[in-house]
């Protein structure tokens, strides 16, 4: 299903978005949260450049708006219309469920804003 070579594969498993074969992450967990968004500069295998200019990742705010947005709607569907719950309580749901994925949100947006400016390139780190 998700495969090496698609953005898809990139975009969720934090891999190098040129050759998919490290974390950009200098840790994978994204709830150490003093180091959540802490970034190898460069990938060790293929020796792609994350950081493509001083503040690229301003951009990925954006993104992470979009994300957010999407999380907080999947959590208004899931408590509201499908347990049924009173708005009081999918209005909660939506904020706690924003509160809990926060390092994850903000670590998808980095992965989805640096997909927008490279591909995967299976010759990448080959000599």
């Amino acid at each position: 299903m998700l495969k090496k070579g698609s953005k898809l594969y990139s975009i969720l498993t934090g891999t190098c978005p040129r050759c998919h074969q490290e974390s950009m992450y200098t840790y994978k967990n994204p709830y150490l949260l003093s180091r959540t968004l802490k970034m190898n500069e460069t990938c060790s295998h293929c020796g792609t450049k994350y950081k493509i200019e001083p503040s690229f990742f301003y951009g990925a705010m954006y993104v992470s708006y979009a994300v957010g947005i999407a999380f907080a709607v999947a959590a208004f569907v899931i408590s509201f219309l499908f347990l049924g719950s009173s708005l009081k309580t999918a209005f909660i749901s939506i904020v706690v469920t924003m509160i809990v994925f926060m390092p994850v949100i903000m670590r998808l947006a980095r992965n989805i804003w640096i997909n927008f400016f490279m591909s995967y390139d299976p010759k990448a780190g080959k000599h």
